[in-house]
């Protein structure tokens, strides 16, 4: 699992019909303060209705075939949490209420 924000979100009309029902979000790799790791963004699969600047959970390659119902999707990238906390050597890096 890796630690991403939301940037923003991909719109593409024609896909893969299992994609269908589902929001493409451009993510951002993080460090456990939320502050941006750098690199090249990653398109993910959303179920979870994250949105822009939202830190979330990310789990990428054969991973994210395991989250539910998406053995059968073509996916390399998935949301699997929306973080609230993460307290990281006893210390509080990041809150979502702040």
């Amino acid at each position: 699992m890796e630690i991403a924000r939301v940037k923003g979100t991909v719109v593409a009309t024609r896909k893969d019909p299992k994609l269908n029902s589902y929001k493409l979000l451009l993510l951002e790799l993080a460090d456990t303060s939320g502050a941006p790791k750098g690199g090249a963004p990653i398109v993910a699969l959303d179920t979870l209705d994250a949105g822009a600047g939202d830190l979330v959970l990310v789990v990428r390659g054969s991973s994210a075939r395991q989250a539910q119902n998406m053995s059968t999707t073509p996916v390399d990238a998935i949301v699997i949490g929306i973080i609230d906390q993460i307290e990281f050597s006893g210390n509080s890096t990041y809150n979502a209420e702040k």
